[in-house]
């Protein structure tokens, strides 16, 4: 009888050992290390395997937050949907005046330019320019104003987050400039938005670079050139990230939608409310890829005059 019990308790201990081996050489369903999760200070975070939307670590991931300018994540997952990217929005005085009153990041987007859909989507993800969300919401709302196209396109913001089952995320604003305090998400929802997002080309071509530059035809038809820098700092910092978007204002605190890829495995983060965000997204990607990045990480730093998001 002791010999049996011995023999079940050493096929047992053989059966966990290949679960593992099995777990370790499969897709990435879960880190690849055996080290213990990595603490973080983030108010909320979380990680998820992009192939598979899979949850590699997770702390309050499913505690709606304020997001910042995450939000325009959604803003431009709703733009995405149109077949011409390449169509022109005019902008207006009224996008320079929002920013203006709201303080708000800005692309310094010029009255009277016509600039592209696609390189709106630059100047709004990349400098975090609310006046190119503003004007971006302007264009694909409807309404006879400016206010009634914008706070149609946020319906439209609202029906996309349904769509996509994000049962824990509420719009009322194109920017994340919240304006009735009811303009929040999880850090599961984001993720999940941001994984969407990435699989169009257009929106991973833009958040993976560090910089841009765009011509855009004035109102006298000459043409100016826009230098628009992304605020995201992980982009050049840590090897293999690929995105995606920065968010920082008052309610909020630094926000981070982060995406890395390395050996084929692309994993996506979430990061509301750390001083420290990018440090933070450091170690969950050291985590994900068992690599030891984050120590040794040195930001990439922003030109004077750029803009911080």
């Amino acid at each position: 009888m002791i010999t049996g019990i011995k023999g079940v308790r050493i096929r047992r201990a053989a059966a966990v050992a290949g679960a593992g081996g099995l777990l370790a050489g499969g897709a990435l369903t879960a880190p690849e290390q055996a080290a213990a999760a990595p603490s973080v200070s983030a108010k909320g975070a979380v990680m998820l395997n992009s192939a598979t939307g899979s949850t590699l670590y997770s702390k309050y991931a499913d505690t709606k937050r304020p997001m910042a300018s995450t939000t325009k994540i959604m803003t431009a997952r709703v733009v995405l949907s149109t077949p011409d990217l390449d169509r022109k929005v005019t902008i207006k005085q009224a996008d320079r005046d929002y920013v203006a009153a709201k303080g708000a990041s800005t692309a310094d987007l010029k009255t009277g330019d016509k600039v592209t859909i696609r390189q709106s989507l630059h100047a709004m993800l990349l400098p975090s320019g609310c006046d190119a969300a503003m004007a971006l919401a302007d264009m694909f709302g409807t309404g006879s104003t400016v206010s009634a196209r914008t706070k149609a396109f946020i319906s439209k913001m609202n029906a996309k987050a349904d769509t996509l089952g994000l049962a824990n995320t509420h719009l009322d604003s194109f920017d994340g400039n919240s304006t009735q305090n009811t303009n929040y998400t999880t850090p599961r929802d984001l993720a999940k938005l941001a994984r969407s997002a990435m699989k169009y080309s257009t929106f991973a071509g833009i958040v993976k670079k560090p910089k841009t530059v765009q011509y855009a035809t004035t109102s006298t038809g000459g043409t100016r050139t826009y230098t628009w820098y992304n605020t995201n700092q992980l982009l050049g910092s840590y090897s293999g990230a690929i995105g995606v978007k920065t968010g920082t204002n008052t309610p909020s605190g630094p926000c981070l939608v982060f995406a890395a890829t390395r050996n084929e495995k692309t994993v996506i983060g979430v990061l509301l409310n750390y001083q420290y965000r990018y440090t933070d997204a450091a170690k969950l990607l050291d985590y994900a890829f068992g690599t030891s990045s984050a120590s040794t990480m040195r930001l990439r730093t922003l030109p004077t005059g750029a803009q911080r998001d």
